[in-house]
């Protein structure tokens, strides 16, 4: 018999991977510290930003308000942001470290998946939230 996940389970997915990014940007920061090489300074700050601080709000919007967090709304939120952040994360990184421009294009679509999700998430939000 399989079983329904929860409201609750929904948003805490979000909040799962939020802590996976925030163990990344920690251990970025610290590495980048280390080195003193703070040439990967941007993706630490997005990993902390879109990462950890997102995913991690959007985890908990989407308990608190589980009609939100139910909908078709957030499924699409879940996956361009999923699919979008970490190749994001991994063109910039590969532009910083190497100025390969050639990577532009992947870099350019994964940040206008990332915008389209914000878009969804904030849809989402001014359809699905109301007081329960």
């Amino acid at each position: 018999m399989q079983m329904q996940a929860s409201p609750q389970n929904k948003g805490a997915i979000w909040i799962k991977l939020a802590v996976v990014y925030l163990i990344v940007g920690v251990a970025m920061g610290i590495m980048m510290g280390a080195s003193r090489d703070f040439t990967l300074r941007p993706v630490h700050a997005h990993i902390n930003l879109l990462g950890w601080a997102t995913f991690a709000l959007a985890g908990l919007i989407y308990t608190v308000y589980p009609r939100a967090g139910l909908s078709k709304l957030a499924k699409i939120h879940f996956w361009l942001m999923n699919i979008s952040v970490p190749v994001m994360m991994a063109a910039l990184g590969i532009i910083l470290t190497t100025q390969n421009m050639k990577i532009i294009p992947v870099l350019v679509v994964a940040e206008m998946l990332a915008a389209a999700s914000v878009l969804v998430f904030a849809a989402n939000i001014f359809l699905n939230l109301k007081q329960e």
